[in-house]
C-alpha cells in the first residue's frame, strides 16, 4: 500500500509563486510515473504534468512554461514548482503514483490565488 501526503498549498497573489511537495510513503518510488493533477470547484480534475522514471517531464499547455515538476527519489518525493500564478490556477491540487496496473492519489491540498 502506498500514502500519498501533499503540502505547501495556501494563498498567494497573482504572479506569485508557490511549491507543492507530495511525499509517498513505501518501497518502489523510483519505478514509479508522478503526476500532478488538480480540480477547481464545479469542474473536472484535470491533468497538470508528470515526471517518468528517468525523469522525462511533460505538462499541460495550460501550464507550460510557468510551473516545472521534479522528482527525489532519496526522499521519495515529487515536487510541483508553481511560478506567476493566475487566478485560474485556483484548485486543489493532488499526486498521483502509477506504478504498472496500480494508481494512488493524495489526499490535496488547497492552492487560491487572489488577484
Amino acid at each position: 500500500q502506498v500514502e500519498l501526503v501533499e503540502s505547501g498549498g495556501g494563498l498567494v497573489q497573482a504572479g506569485g509563486s508557490l511549491r507543492l511537495s507530495c511525499v509517498a510513503s513505501g518501497s518502489g518510488f523510483g519505478f514509479s510515473v508522478m503526476g500532478w493533477h488538480r480540480q477547481a470547484p464545479g469542474k473536472q480534475r484535470e491533468w497538470v504534468a508528470s515526471i517518468g522514471r528517468s525523469g522525462t517531464q511533460t505538462y499541460s499547455n495550460s501550464v507550460k512554461g510557468r510551473f516545472t515538476i521534479s522528482r527525489d527519489n532519496a526522499k521519495n518525493t515529487v515536487y510541483l514548482q508553481m511560478n506567476s500564478l493566475k487566478s485560474e490556477d485556483t484548485a486543489a491540487y493532488y499526486c498521483r503514483l502509477t506504478r504498472g496496473a496500480s494508481e494512488y492519489w493524495g489526499q490535496g491540498t488547497q492552492v487560491t490565488v487572489s488577484s
